[in-house]
């Protein structure tokens, strides 16, 4: 009997619990304050912000484990805000009456069967179809089998665009030799293949500006943290061409090895809209195939709206294909 009276009572158990569902809170409100100056913490955070949210059903299980109630009224705050932040791209928000399909795939580098690819994608119904990280080898093989289906196409460098419409005005947009900082990340100062290009489809509606990019890959190792250099050089110079673009109709198809939540992708995400975001179901992460944690291939809008927003299934990649369907 004396050793029940000295328990705690249920509001003072748990102290770390508390402690630990409060730090979860305020990480998900406060992440825009978390410094990026080391190791680019502020963006890795953001980058997989979403998953943070599996930290509620853990300190839950120990809150009933202690049998704490101020542990599971603390975790309202990580709950709360959680649900502000991530809870509508839970719901399905789409309108599969979208005329107009836009694709977008990294298809891999060390995709082992580009033409089995490239017929998948062939049936997805895309009108525009985006590829990114092309090789040589592969460029001749996803050329043949998306003629028929695709008869207008522009490849420059490793990205490419195939188009059941009219295509004009194809050019490459400088991502990866942006000022000074670029040179000195380039290896061995040899010039880098062209990763981004723009291009005008001619609609029945009008001309529509797309845009596709792979920008720099991201890294992270014990020494330098969260490596963005490259990726951050490409966000900076695809933002200002996108910024000057006079067409008012333009769509952003690529892989940019990031989320649309990382402050970092700033630049382009504060002119145009994620389809995902605004008309998808879930999250619609993309990498790696086998477990995707991240949405890093995004489809971006301004000026058109996207009534819907999807993920394909798996081809050869180590990437998801994403669509969308616009309106105008």
């Amino acid at each position: 009997m004396v050793g029940a009276a000295s328990r705690p009572e249920p509001w003072r158990r748990g102290p770390v619990l508390v402690a630990l569902a409060l730090l979860l809170g305020l990480l998900l409100l406060l992440h825009a304050w978390i410094p990026n100056r080391a190791g680019n913490l502020g963006s890795l955070v953001e980058t997989f912000l979403p998953w943070f949210g599996l930290g509620v059903p853990v300190l839950f299980a120990g809150a009933l484990w202690r049998r704490s109630a101020s542990a599971v009224a603390a975790l309202l705050l990580p709950v709360v805000v959680w649900a502000h932040l991530f809870g509508g791209r839970l719901l399905d928000k789409s309108d599969p009456g979208a005329g107009f399909i836009v694709v977008s795939h990294n298809v891999g580098a060390d995709n082992a069967d580009p033409a089995g690819t490239a017929r998948a994608l062939a049936a997805s119904g895309a009108d525009v179809l985006a590829l990114e990280e092309l090789t040589p080898q592969a460029t001749g093989v996803y050329e043949t089998e998306l003629a028929r289906t695709y008869p207008h196409r522009t490849v420059l460098g490793t990205v490419g665009l195939w188009s059941r419409l009219p295509l004009s005005d194809a050019r490459p947009i400088d991502i990866m030799n942006f000022g000074p900082l670029a040179r000195t990340i380039t290896a061995e100062g040899k010039a880098a293949p062209n990763r981004a290009l723009r291009a005008t489809v001619a609609t029945a509606r009008g001309p529509l500006t797309v845009y596709v990019a792979h920008l720099g890959s991201v890294r992270v190792n014990p020494r330098a943290g969260f490596w963005t250099a490259s990726r951050n050089i490409g966000v900076r110079a695809l933002g200002e061409a996108v910024a000057a673009e006079r067409n008012a109709r333009v769509v952003l198809l690529g892989d940019l090895n990031g989320s649309t939540d990382d402050r970092a992708l700033g630049g382009v995400t504060a002119t145009m809209r994620s389809a995902q975001d605004v008309a998808g179901d879930g999250f619609g992460f993309t990498w790696p195939v086998e477990f995707p944690v991240v949405r890093a291939d995004q489809i971006l809008v301004r000026g058109v709206k996207a009534e819907s927003a999807w993920v394909l299934p798996a081809t050869g990649s180590d990437h998801l294909p994403v669509a969308a369907g616009i309106s105008w």
